[in-house]
């Protein structure tokens, strides 16, 4: 069940994408984007709004270009992960990453015309929402994306690499690199929805959460997750030092970690009962993924 909404809202997803990119001028960086952005991956954070849509009544229609430009932002930031010169992967998504596939330079501006990309599409006066939710949603997706939010994050991962960090160092690394992009999923949302301030900021916070239980899945998948299934090298976060949950408190320790991190963020969804049930779905495998 989960699986076939998943591949309904990528295809949604995609076909926006593609349809969009046709509406542009050709150039050469098209076929790396669409490489990155189209091909493959569960399309996660897509699903994530969506849901949260449910939650407020809203039609699929008026969230799509969000979707679309999560994606985007979230490709933009898989194409510089990979690189040689960050963690040097060479495998994403079960085929070869951007770089392997187009070289490092186009890698980069390919990733780079994605992230504009984002902005371009939340812009598009075919957009249906309001001025006035354009700008909310940009700001959000600025603070979410840049030194406050997914790059800051990266960055501080590679700082922390074959270094000791306690345990609030690690999970604010997390909530910016992972967290952060799903903060904007439900938010943005709820921006839609017109919500006020505090909902905003409260469904926001959910977000976060979900985001942090989505990387530590990721570094459990990273344990023992099988490569054929994962689509990415395993056991990469020992080898390179990095400075997970796992590295400082054990797997076990984690695993129960991750387990009341989700009794907590089902329990604030319990409220909204039926509505929330895809939304309750989708974050039950996250958990249990393994892809």
């Amino acid at each position: 069940m989960i699986e076939l909404k998943l591949n309904r809202y990528a295809k949604k997803v995609d076909n926006f994408l593609l349809n969009f990119l046709k509406r542009q001028s050709k150039s050469l960086l098209v076929s790396p984007m669409k490489y990155g952005a189209i091909s493959g991956g569960k399309k996660i954070r897509s699903t994530i709004i969506f849901d949260t849509g449910k939650i407020f009544g809203l039609r699929e229609k008026k969230l799509l270009n969000i979707c679309a430009a999560v994606e985007c932002i979230h490709s933009y930031s898989l194409i510089h992960d990979d690189l040689p010169c960050m963690d040097d992967d060479d495998i994403r998504r079960g085929k070869p990453s951007a770089h392997i596939k187009f070289g490092e330079a186009t890698a980069v501006l390919a990733g780079n015309s994605l992230l504009t990309l984002a902005f371009e599409i939340i812009s598009d006066k075919k957009n249906l929402l309001t001025l006035k939710q354009k700008n909310e949603i940009i700001t959000l997706l600025s603070n979410c994306a840049g030194h406050t939010g997914i790059a800051g994050g990266q960055e501080l991962d590679l700082k922390f690499e074959n270094k000791k960090k306690s345990f609030n160092q690690i999970i604010d690394m997390q909530r910016k690199k992972t967290g952060k992009l799903f903060n904007f999923c439900l938010q943005s949302a709820a921006i839609v929805a017109n919500k006020n301030i505090k909902v905003k900021l409260a469904y926001g916070e959910i977000g976060e959460d979900i985001g942090l239980l989505f990387q530590l899945s990721d570094d459990f998948l990273d344990v023992k997750g099988l490569k054929k299934l994962v689509g990415k090298p395993i056991k990469k976060d020992r080898k390179k030092g990095k400075s997970t949950l796992i590295s400082l408190m054990g797997y076990e320790k984690t695993l129960r970690y991750a387990n009341n991190l989700k009794k907590k963020i089902l329990l604030k969804l319990k409220k909204h009962g039926k509505v929330a049930k895809d939304l309750t779905e989708t974050i039950e495998f996250i958990q249990r993924r393994n892809f």
